[in-house]
């Protein structure tokens, strides 16, 4: 590996993060035995807001349990009389590298681990270095696949661009037109300098131009085996989240109180979670829904 892109990636992880997330890192850590580390990200790393849901990944050390992974729960902690929310993904560290790398078909550990994360809780020493070398992986994977994608030539945004754009097009998600520019304007400090490191990683020669462009020299018979694995991955795309979506929906654990929170917070009609909407999400959704449009109803009404 690059010394100069695993220099970027460690300092792009030991990022500050709020001490209230790294106090719910650790708590987490502690609650999954044999966690070697704990990642944050999302919108409220780069604002360090405490609203809304935190994201971690909660990686665990021996073989991948689930087949279809990661396992997703949701967690509520009342800390000095503020509730925090987590949205969490646990896996195998080992299944975490391997997908950044793009050994698996998956493509959403690379695509979404070379924004950026921060490590809010590690082991120790080892664990973080594991943990780096994973995510320089996944910028290594995303940066050969962007300039096998991407223009002739190009700023570093145009092959970014192309490599999200192309990303949520195989997955099954809805994103709104031009989400890859938002990526990119948002977080442009991290991705500023990050592709010419991760090309030197990848061993792949790229020419500088005067007007500040790139040049990839990228080999035919190389970018065509990039093209051919990235084909395979992107008719796989959709019906593997089909898949974790179906898995999700009897495995997330706390799916209830999630859902109960969501509705009230965009609906502002509270939703009481009995024991039986949480053990039953799917069941209880009609229900929900129904008491949810009823009392909809009965506030228009009272307003009118």
């Amino acid at each position: 590996m690059s010394e100069d892109l695993e220099g970027r990636v460690r300092g792009a992880l030991e990022r500050q993060v709020v001490p209230e997330v790294r106090a719910f890192a650790r708590k987490l850590a502690e609650a999954a035995p044999g966690t070697a580390a704990v990642l944050f990200y999302g919108s409220n790393l780069r604002t360090g807001s405490l609203e809304g849901v935190l994201d971690f990944y909660v990686l665990v050390d021996g073989p991948q349990v689930e087949k279809i992974w990661p396992r997703v729960s949701y967690h509520e902690w009342d800390r000095d009389g503020v509730t925090l929310r987590a949205k969490v993904a646990t896996m195998a560290l080992e299944t975490f590298r391997a997908a950044a790398a793009g050994e698996l078909v998956d493509t959403t550990i690379w695509a979404r681990f070379v924004q950026p994360s921060a490590l809010a809780w590690q082991r120790g020493p080892a664990a973080a270095e594991a943990v780096a070398d994973a995510v320089a992986g996944a910028a290594r994977t995303a940066a050969r696949l962007a300039v096998a994608l991407g223009p002739e030539k190009g700023t570093a945004e145009d092959y970014w661009r192309a490599l999200f754009r192309a990303t949520y097009a195989a997955e099954f998600r809805v994103e709104k037109a031009g989400r890859e520019d938002s990526i990119l304007s948002v977080n442009q400090g991290h991705f500023d300098g990050l592709l010419p490191l991760a090309l030197t990683a990848e061993d792949i020669r790229f020419e500088r131009q005067s007007d500040g462009t790139i040049r990839p020299d990228l080999p035919r018979p190389r970018r065509e085996a990039l093209l051919r694995w990235w084909a395979h991955r992107r008719r796989m795309g959709k019906p593997y989240n089909v898949m974790r979506l179906l898995k999700a929906s009897t495995t997330f654990d706390g799916a209830a109180r999630y859902a109960a929170w969501k509705i009230e917070r965009h609906t502002g009609v509270p939703v009481p979670v009995t024991p039986w909407r949480e053990r039953h999400p799917v069941l209880a959704a009609p229900g929900v829904l129904w008491h949810v449009w009823r009392a909809k109803r009965a506030m228009e009404r009272k307003s009118a």
